[in-house]
């Protein structure tokens, strides 16, 4: 689910009540969990934030982060934790084991197949269909993953360990992994480092404690050929740092706007216009190709009028092809541009769009352009609305913080009714003049796809 970046919807600070009511849906979501377990996970006081975001493929999740690192989310209204959580309470959970090298293909997108799992001479854990579960890796209790069992332990067993066991919603190192963390011992079990040390001490004699002075302690040994100490490795990076925001600051990666060609495509009803050049229904053509096509059809068919060289002369292909029913009778001869203007208005529109370093799309429509429109809202207050930034390649939430720090005005993002993939972006005021700027000056979008720009407010600078 989080194997590819999603887009922020809103980010607020947790009310009261919600919180009380996160804390009763972890208590029924975990049961092993203490009442003090509960309550460092879920503090009274302590920052808590509600972020709800969109993946990659326009599921709404809502996630629980405590003091920015995310300790929940739900997804169609069930609770599931991260592993982040889970390392702190690996028991939360039902896990399963696996291999180390599997984790790099679940953080890629994959589910655990049972094949891939270990199964410890205690068994298989207990789960039905559909419990959420963790998937751990041999020789290290800190689960990877989490998910839904696809089946049953009973019914996994019963088909040989063959197939899907796990289907994986998150894992370690996927695009809710916090970056750049560091380590806070005061946010730990331990609480304090002598605390931590004393425990590495009398329980894994890993190192040993003296108290130089009084109130100071040091670490006078470290057993370095301690099998646990050896085994233990710092979990890599994830290669790269986060994707920088297209929002004109000093980490933004360029934007660069795509390159916009029209294309044709060739109708059923012009099919018979087009044979001869071996282009069938459905393939798309340059205006250019078009253009030479007719020509070489018109020549071919020695159709140029004999007096006039301006008109071609209809044929019944051309009839059929071009012409309305009501001039069969009438229409024996064409110019040349409304010959050309009747066959690409007989086409299917489509449009291609080319990013740097990116495979041409080609879409089948006119290319819809970025809506700018002013509305009311409560109290007659004017709002703007932006929205399609997705077909040109521009984050929403990018923008919306570009704007945001632009005319020191609160914005939000809605989902757009009827389109999966889309959002709209919403800021106080009639900001026209201000998107126009950003969208014209900063990210080079031809202005013809543009629309709504003569709705700014009169007496503004123009351009």
């Amino acid at each position: 689910m989080f194997a590819k970046a999603f887009r922020v919807k809103s980010n607020t600070v947790i009310k009261g009540s919600d919180r009380r009511k996160l804390k009763a849906d972890v208590s029924t979501a975990f049961p092993s969990l203490s009442a003090e377990e509960l309550s460092e996970l879920v503090p009274n006081k302590e920052e808590l934030n509600v972020i709800k975001i969109y993946a990659h493929k326009g599921d709404a999740v809502t996630l629980y982060v405590l003091h920015k690192n995310p300790m929940f989310f739900e997804l169609e209204k069930r609770l599931y934790p991260t592993v982040y959580m889970l390392w702190r309470y690996p028991a939360a959970l039902p896990a399963f084991t696996t291999w180390a090298p599997v984790l790099q293909k679940m953080i890629g997108g994959a589910d655990l197949m049972l094949p891939g799992v270990v199964v410890p001479s205690s068994g298989l854990p207990e789960v039905k269909r559909g419990d959420c579960c963790a998937v751990r890796v041999v020789s290290n209790r800190a689960p990877v993953a989490v998910g839904t069992a696809v089946m049953s332990s009973a019914e996994m067993h019963s088909v040989g360990m063959k197939g899907r066991g796990v289907s994986v919603l998150h894992t370690y190192m996927d695009n809710l992994c916090p970056s750049g963390k560091q380590l806070d011992i005061k946010k730990s079990s331990y609480k304090k480092l002598s605390k931590f040390l004393q425990t590495m001490q009398q329980q894994h004699n890993l190192v040993r404690v003296k108290e130089l002075s009084k109130g100071v302690e040091s670490i006078v040994e470290v057993d370095w050929k301690n099998p646990e100490l050896r085994s233990f490795h710092a979990p890599e990076e994830a290669d790269g740092e986060a994707a920088p925001v297209q929002d004109g600051g000093e980490a933004e990666k360029p934007y660069h706007p795509p390159e916009i060609t029209t294309l044709y495509s060739v109708s059923a009803r012009l099919e018979p216009l087009f044979l001869d050049a071996n282009k069938r229904k459905g393939t798309i053509l340059q205006p250019s190709e078009v253009r030479s096509i007719i020509t070489e059809y018109v020549k071919k068919n020695e159709l140029v009028h004999e007096n006039n060289k301006n008109y071609v002369i209809i044929n019944p292909t051309l009839c059929d092809c071009l012409l309305e029913k009501s001039e069969y009778q009438e229409v024996e001869a064409l110019k040349w541009d409304d010959l050309f203007s009747r066959t690409l208005g007989r086409m299917q529109q489509c449009y291609q769009l080319v990013f740097p370093g990116q495979a041409a799309k080609v879409k089948k429509g006119h290319i819809e352009p970025i809506d700018i429109a002013v509305a009311s809202r409560g109290s007659n207050k004017k709002v703007t609305l932006i929205k399609n930034l997705e077909v040109y390649g521009l984050d929403p939430v990018a923008v919306s913080a570009a704007l945001q720090r632009r005319v020191q005005a609160s914005s939000v993002l809605h989902p757009v009714p009827g389109a999966k993939d889309r959002v709209l972006v919403q800021i106080q005021g009639n900001q026209i003049q201000q998107v126009g700027n950003l969208l014209l000056d900063h990210y080079q979008i031809p202005r013809k796809y543009i629309q709504g720009l003569d709705k700014a407010p009169k007496g503004g600078k123009k351009k």
